[in-house]
């Protein structure tokens, strides 16, 4: 099930291939945004040379973090063995973030602008990459009886839960969430075009993903905490959802509002 196919010591996982769709749907995505906004759809490709080796170090380093006590501090060797699995989608991000911002300040182009144009990319190519989490038979949640619930083999389970088979998808979950998430964003984006600010786009990604991992982080088993026992991702999540929902609210509700009573005191 984890692998498509072996010929000899070839083997094409599921994972890669759904990661690799997630990446080209997502940069499809930023493409067709690009040309809808008039902007030159050529920068996207090279945004993208940057960002695929960029978003891929900061996922590993996010895993090898996560697991240097357990696995990489005596085993060096194995931190460049991506094929073995292991990454951390917001070291993905935070990489893929600091390709654009290289790549804008090198071309002169506004940042948050093109940061706009990827967002919705970005979530898609997320919600479609989480199903090779399936096929790894991985990113589970709690034990649950629900009719929706995946049987997980003993050797796959973490430890401390040997005696349960049914788990929580956490992949569906999410997958599904960011759909949901790609679907708000480009409605907004059409929608409400002429009333949104360059930024707007990214922000309500920030947003909606973050409240997505909040959520779903109490479901989490076998999560990377931090010292008093609190998920690390738990704690991006909310920065990510005060930081980015603060920004919306300033922009489109208290901003307008010391602007007007500016306005009506120089009156």
């Amino acid at each position: 099930m984890e692998y498509i196919f072996e010929i000899g010591a070839f083997k094409l996982r599921w994972y890669s291939m759904l990661v690799a769709a997630g990446f080209l749907v997502g940069a499809y995505v930023a493409v067709t945004e690009a040309k809808r906004r008039g902007d030159d759809h050529n920068h996207v490709y090279n945004i993208l040379l940057l960002a695929l080796p960029l978003a891929l170090i900061g996922a590993r380093a996010y895993h090898v973090v996560d697991l240097w006590d357990e696995i990489y501090r005596d085993d060096l060797g194995r931190i460049i063995l991506i094929n073995e699995g292991g990454i951390g989608i917001y070291g993905a991000i935070a990489g893929s973030i600091l390709a654009v911002f290289i790549y804008t300040r090198w071309q002169k182009l506004p940042l948050l602008r093109w940061l706009d144009i990827g967002a919705p990319g970005l979530i898609v190519g997320q919600a479609i990459g989480r199903w090779g989490n399936f096929f790894n038979e991985e990113l589970y949640g709690r034990p649950t009886d629900l009719p929706w619930a995946i049987s997980i083999p003993l050797n796959k389970r973490i430890p401390g839960f040997a005696g349960f088979s049914d788990f929580h998808p956490l992949f569906l979950y999410e997958s599904l969430l960011n759909i949901m998430a790609f679907g708000a964003m480009m409605f907004v984006g059409r929608r409400f075009g002429d009333r949104l600010k360059s930024g707007d786009i990214v922000l309500m990604y920030g947003l909606s993903y973050g409240a997505i991992r909040l959520g779903l982080e109490n479901l989490r088993i076998g999560n990377w905490v931090a010292g008093a026992g609190v998920p690390v991702a738990t704690i991006f999540s909310a920065v990510a959802v005060a930081g980015c929902g603060g920004a919306l609210l300033y922009r489109h509700w208290l901003q307008p509002k010391l602007a007007a009573r500016r306005t009506a005191e120089a009156g």
